[in-house]
């Protein structure tokens, strides 16, 4: 069966994390069907590998790990949701700054990972936190609202100083991460 896995940046940094919890409270309060994702699953997802074979998970820590890049600055700004905003099916906080640093790594992540047989992928990198899921329709109007009165946000910045390959685990509750290589610094 193998593992379900996917290669990200932790946001741990506790002024943008308030930040956006304060954009999830709004969300969450216009009534809408929303699913914010919990506090400590923020994340910013480089690469999404899905089930990994037991006899690959070695070469993809190794890849993981052998990441090797400067230490940079991420901030994230705006909102909008994913597909578009008539039909969200994802609310997302966007990347103002960081996004060559980001690219680059993903590069560097997506030539190790098709060269062990993983699917390239099929979208431009378009890096962003996922805030929350849409689960239907209801009071999708007040729901929209909320995001276009942050679309100018600032929910702040932090220092990205490695990258990690975490499991996910898939629960009632919500998805259990953790966290089986990190990149080291350069």
């Amino acid at each position: 069966m193998g593992v379900r896995c996917f290669v990200a940046v932790e946001v741990d940094d506790p002024g943008v994390l308030n930040a956006l919890g304060s954009f999830q409270a709004g969300l969450v309060g216009s009534g809408g069907d929303l699913k914010p994702v919990e506090r400590e699953n923020i994340h910013l997802t480089l690469k999404f590998l899905g089930d990994v074979d037991d006899g690959l998970l070695e070469e993809v820590k190794r890849i993981v790990s052998s990441l090797s890049f400067e230490p940079f600055r991420m901030a994230l700004a705006e909102t909008g949701a994913f597909p578009n905003l008539r039909r969200p099916r994802v609310i997302w906080a966007g990347v103002s700054e960081g996004v060559d640093e980001l690219a680059a790594i993903f590069g560097e992540l997506e030539a190790g990972f098709v060269g062990l047989g993983f699917k390239r992928e099929g979208r431009r990198f378009s890096p962003h936190i996922t805030i929350g899921r849409v689960r239907s329709g209801r009071n999708r109007d007040w729901l929209m609202e909320e995001v276009l009165r942050h679309r100018d946000a600032d929910f702040g910045g932090f220092e990205v100083g490695s990258v990690k390959l975490k499991r996910s685990v898939l629960t009632p509750r919500g998805p259990v991460y953790s966290t089986l290589a990190e990149s080291g610094r350069s």
